[in-house]
C-alpha cells in the first residue's frame, strides 16, 4: 500500500532525520514544499543522502522562478544523488507569491506550466533538443540522458488537461475527497486524446491528515490549514468550492477581509471530513483506507497541518504510517 508524506518542520529534528524515520515506517515516498526560507532541492539533497529505498519528490516547485533549463538540471541532480528515486514535482503556486515574493508577472500560468514540463521533459530525455515555445525557445542543447518522472499540481479544467497529455503524476492540492474521481475524468479524457493510457498517470493528492489524543483537537489543525489555503489563493477556493461553494466563499472573504479567527470558524465540519483524514489513529487509518480502495488515488500525500506540536505530528506519522495500514 503506497503513502507519501510532506515532510513536516518538527522543532529539534532536521527533515533528513523525519526521512528516515518515514523509510523505517514503509512510506512509499517523502515531498518537500518551497514558498519561503528554506530551499527544497537543498533539503532533498540531503535527504537523498540519509535513505536509500525512499522516492523523494518536489512538493510543489513554481514553474516561475527557476526557468525550465534550471528545473532540468535540478532534477538531473537530484535524480542522480538518489540513483533514480527522485520526481519533479511543479505546479504554478499563486499570485500572491509569484508576485508578492519572486516580483514577477503571474501571467499566462497555464502556457507556462505547458512549455515548462514540455522542456522539462525533453531536456531531461535523449538526443538533442531544440525547442521554439511562445515563451521559452531553446536551440540545439544535449539532453541529460535523466528521464525525471514530472508531476502537475493541477487545480484547474485547463491544468488538469494539460497533466493529462504531458504529465507522468497528477497532485492536485484541497480538491476535495468527494470530488477526486470526477476531476480525474479530465486528466483522463486529456491523455485518452493524446494516445496514453490514464492509468500510466499516478493521482496523487495531498490529504490533510491529523491524529491526537484528542479528536477536536486534530480537526481544528485541519480547520486552520483549510482555511489558509482557501484564504491565500483563487485555485484553492475554487477547489474546495467545486462541493462547498458557499463555505468556501465565505471563508475566502473572512480571510481577505483580515478577519482569520472568523475564516476557521467558516471551515465546517463537512468540509473537513471532505478535505482530511483527521481524528484518533484508528478513525484516520479507516478514512485513509477507504480513499485507496473506493478511489482513483494512487498515491495519497500526507500533508500534516501546522497547527500540531510536534508529538501530534509524530503521532501522525505512525498512525497512518502503511506498516500500520
Amino acid at each position: 500500500m503506497a503513502v507519501g508524506l510532506v515532510l513536516p518542520e518538527i522543532d529539534g529534528t532536521d527533515r533528513a532525520s523525519v526521512a528516515t524515520t518515514a523509510e523505517s515506517l514503509g512510506y512509499e515516498s517523502v515531498w518537500i514544499g518551497e514558498l519561503w526560507g528554506e530551499n527544497a532541492v537543498v533539503d532533498l539533497s540531503v535527504v537523498a543522502h540519509e535513505t536509500s529505498e525512499l522516492r523523494l519528490g518536489t512538493g510543489i516547485v513554481n514553474v516561475y522562478s527557476r526557468t525550465p533549463a534550471v528545473l532540468a538540471m535540478t532534477a538531473n541532480s537530484l535524480a542522480r544523488l538518489s540513483d533514480g528515486r527522485f520526481r519533479l514535482g511543479v505546479g504554478v503556486s499563486t499570485p500572491t507569491a509569484i508576485e508578492g515574493l519572486h516580483g514577477m508577472a503571474f501571467e499566462r500560468p497555464i502556457r507556462r506550466t505547458h512549455e515548462a514540463v514540455e522542456l522539462v521533459r525533453a531536456l531531461t530525455g535523449d538526443g538533442r533538443v531544440d525547442y521554439d515555445g511562445e515563451l521559452f525557445s531553446v536551440e540545439d542543447v544535449p539532453a541529460l540522458d535523466a528521464h525525471v518522472p514530472v508531476f502537475n499540481a493541477a487545480l484547474g479544467p485547463a491544468n488538469r488537461r494539460l497533466t493529462g497529455r504531458l504529465c507522468d503524476g497528477w497532485m492536485p492540492n484541497n480538491v476535495p475527497i468527494s470530488r477526486l474521481d470526477s476531476a480525474f475524468e479530465r486528466v483522463a479524457d486529456a491523455a485518452r486524446e493524446a494516445g496514453r493510457e490514464p492509468d500510466r498517470i499516478t493521482v496523487a493528492p495531498w490529504i490533510h491528515v491529523a491524529v491526537a489524543d484528542d479528536p477536536d483537537r486534530a480537526r481544528e489543525a485541519v480547520r486552520g490549514s483549510i482555511a489558509y489555503y482557501v484564504g491565500s489563493g483563487p485555485g484553492y477556493e475554487r477547489a474546495v468550492g467545486s462541493a462547498h461553494p458557499a463555505v468556501a466563499t465565505e471563508i475566502a472573504e473572512r480571510w481577505r477581509a483580515g478577519d482569520r479567527d472568523g475564516a476557521r470558524a467558516a471551515v465546517t465540519d463537512e468540509v473537513v471530513e471532505d478535505l482530511s483524514c483527521a481524528g484518533g489513529p484508528e478513525s484516520a487509518r479507516e478514512k485513509l483506507h477507504e480513499l485507496l480502495d473506493d478511489s482513483v488515488v494512487d498515491l495519497p500525500i500526507v500533508s500534516i497541518p501546522d497547527g500540531l506540536d510536534g508529538a501530534d505530528v509524530e503521532r501522525t506519522i505512525e498512525a497512518v504510517a502503511p506498516s500500520r495500514l
